[in-house]
């Protein structure tokens, strides 16, 4: 069986183990830290060097981390003895989704060709918001090729409703009606 890189399995044990316990945002914090520790390239050499002892790595990473959630600690030990601490900011990043869905609350990644203003986030947000029956949190993003109108994806749904796509769905019926 092929190995998964991704981080979705232990962000998913971690947040029903907060849930349990009541520490979803102790839980976020602590994992932010250690995905941000995780991006010291200096740190990382030493916590995979293999002939660094164990106890000596997990002594540098409780320096560096300074106050988190012990059971998170646990969790990025269990990491680094499996040689997959590199994975920790993907664990945070599904450890927030999943918090989000739990608040209610999903993130749209919504594309445009130009920028979007306040009033033009907020309005997008409401309607996507009424399509999903749930708050929208909107990560706008710019694309000139779009050329206008935008495209939003919710988790695995996409919404394009931008001219492009327009544009190429009118190519395809002119070019199906010469045949």
């Amino acid at each position: 069986m092929a190995r998964i890189s991704s981080g979705k399995r232990y962000a998913q044990a971690a947040f029903e183990l907060a849930l349990e316990k009541n520490e979803l945002e102790s839980w976020q914090i602590s994992l932010g830290k250690i995905a941000g520790a995780v991006s010291d390239a200096k740190l990382m050499t030493l916590l995979e060097n293999p002939k660094l002892p164990f106890d000596t790595k997990r002594s540098l990473l409780e320096e560096r981390l300074g106050e988190v959630n012990p059971l998170a600690l646990n969790l990025a030990c269990l990491l680094m003895s499996r040689g997959r601490l590199r994975i920790a900011g993907d664990v945070s990043r599904q450890y927030d989704l999943l918090l989000d869905a739990h608040h209610g609350i999903a993130r749209a990644e919504v594309v445009t060709a130009l920028p979007l203003d306040n009033a033009d986030k907020e309005r997008i947000s409401r309607r996507l918001g009424e399509m999903i029956g749930r708050k929208v949190v909107i990560d706008a993003q710019v694309d000139p090729s779009v050329i206008g109108g935008f495209r939003a994806k919710i988790g695995d749904t996409l919404i394009d409703g931008s001219i492009r796509n327009r544009l190429e769905s009118l190519r395809k019926r002119l070019v199906g009606v010469r045949r």
